[in-house]
């Protein structure tokens, strides 16, 4: 059930936040939303009497990352490359916040090394209770607001001469983003490049209508984590690794395909 969750989750995170940003290397992991859920998830863990309020403390840490990565890319020029390299500095400094309020608070009530690499070997069933609810709000929402997402797509100016009130739907789709990127955060740990690689393998298989995009990136996430986890669990049984491991390897070399694909791009422009 986590891996499920937390896949469908980061999948339709990434979904939304490429389409929102208009860049195909947004996702999760690459533009620091990841980092600030991690870090509001590692700074509650100082209020024992409020750890029930992880998932929502996850989400106001991915909403204020995305918000800040939106505005310095906005301020400093919105390419798609500023985008990437603004997330990788809000990144960067983040988790270093987190790095070390794990490490100065080794007794913290989540493992350290299973939530920065991303794990789901310690999820019970009352963990993912309040995220899995979030999760499917958000699921919810974005499939209804999928057209919105459509008319996004083609740009702010064809948007809004369509009628759409730009400035508001990129603000509903950042908050669902957040939610969902937070929710699987907080049971799952640091889990790396699923949002990146699976919207794309959904653009390839059927095309770029997001009312069909968002189910079938939701089903396509949940069955890849699935089986990164049955990896995780097999490859060196009786010993179990960290899923993130498995993702790592597996979306690390498709980001480098990604980056090469971009730039080939900016030369033939």
């Amino acid at each position: 059930m986590a891996a499920i969750l937390a896949g469908c989750a980061l999948s339709l995170a990434g979904l939304v936040l490429q389409t929102v940003l208009n860049n195909a290397l947004a996702g999760p992991s690459i533009i620091g939303v990841s980092s600030g859920a991690g870090l509001f998830t590692a700074l509650i863990t100082f209020f024992p009497a409020y750890l029930t309020l992880i998932p929502l403390a996850a989400f106001a840490g991915a909403l204020i990352a995305t918000l800040l990565v939106y505005f310095i890319a906005k301020k400093t020029g919105a390419s798609r490359m500023t985008i990437v390299l603004s997330g990788a500095a809000v990144s960067s400094f983040l988790g270093a916040f987190t790095d070390t309020i794990l490490t100065i608070k080794p007794d913290t009530a989540i493992s350290r090394i299973g939530f920065l690499i991303g794990g789901l070997s310690g999820v019970t069933m009352d963990g993912i209770k309040l995220p899995g609810i979030l999760i499917f709000i958000s699921f919810v929402l974005v499939f209804i607001f999928s057209y919105d997402l459509n008319v996004l797509s083609l740009g702010d100016e064809t948007a809004k001469s369509l009628g759409l009130n730009v400035a508001k739907f990129r603000f509903i789709f950042i908050v669902l983003s957040s939610l969902l990127a937070g929710s699987a955060i907080s049971f799952a740990g640091l889990l790396g490049f699923i949002g990146l690689i699976v919207p794309h393998a959904a653009r390839f298989i059927i095309g770029y209508d997001n009312r069909l995009l968002v189910p079938v990136t939701a089903l396509l996430g949940s069955s890849f984590a699935l089986f990164c986890d049955i990896l995780a669990r097999t490859i060196f049984a009786p010993y179990e690794i960290p899923v993130g491991i498995i993702m790592s390897f597996l979306g690390g070399p498709f980001f480098i395909y990604l980056l090469l694909k971009q730039r080939r791009r900016l030369i033939d422009a």
